[in-house]
């Protein structure tokens, strides 16, 4: 019943965009500052993670992510500077405008956590939390968006996309 309100009701929708717009601004000013500085490197930040792994009573929480971050991310670190601003700028536009806003907020939640696993606690896990409550609401989080005309469009494409295929299997005998 929760879920069916979250996903249907237009006055949640209405709510629902103005927490979109926030988290959305959010991103979209942190992505576009590392953007415009052109002086964002995260190797001090990864190489601090691996240093300073979050550590509980029994060693090391996530060891699992200090060696991505140690094998993986610290040698890659020009990807990751390019990849860190251009997603952040990228999901704030989405959720801002509410286009693609149910990607735009599942890319966010994973940025979200990948900071979170290195111990950048910050304002992390409200923007988890507004993340997941747009994840589950879905269509109705991007309804007074660009949601309302690409998603159509999308489905109207595979859907054609679908019948052409299915023609083609008739044709073959599949």
């Amino acid at each position: 019943m929760f879920n069916q309100w979250l996903r249907e009701n237009k006055v949640v929708s209405a709510i629902l965009t103005i927490v979109r717009v926030y988290l959305g601004y959010s991103w979209f000013t942190a992505g576009l500052g590392k953007l415009q500085s052109g002086q964002f490197d995260a190797t001090g930040f990864l190489q601090g993670a691996v240093a300073k792994p979050v550590a509980g009573p029994d060693g090391v929480v996530y060891g699992w992510y200090v060696d991505f971050l140690e094998h993986i991310a610290v040698p890659n670190a020009h990807v990751f500077n390019v990849v860190i601003p251009w997603g952040e700028t990228l999901v704030g536009l989405g959720l801002m405008l509410g286009c693609l806003t149910t990607a735009a907020a599942f890319f966010g939640v994973v940025m979200n956590f990948s900071f979170l696993l290195t111990g950048a606690i910050s304002h992390n896990p409200t923007d988890i939390l507004m993340g997941f409550i747009i994840l589950a609401a879905g269509y109705n989080a991007g309804r007074y968006g660009l949601d309302y005309y690409v998603l159509p469009l999308i489905q109207k494409v595979f859907k054609k996309d679908k019948v052409v295929r299915q023609r083609k299997e008739s044709l073959n005998g599949v």
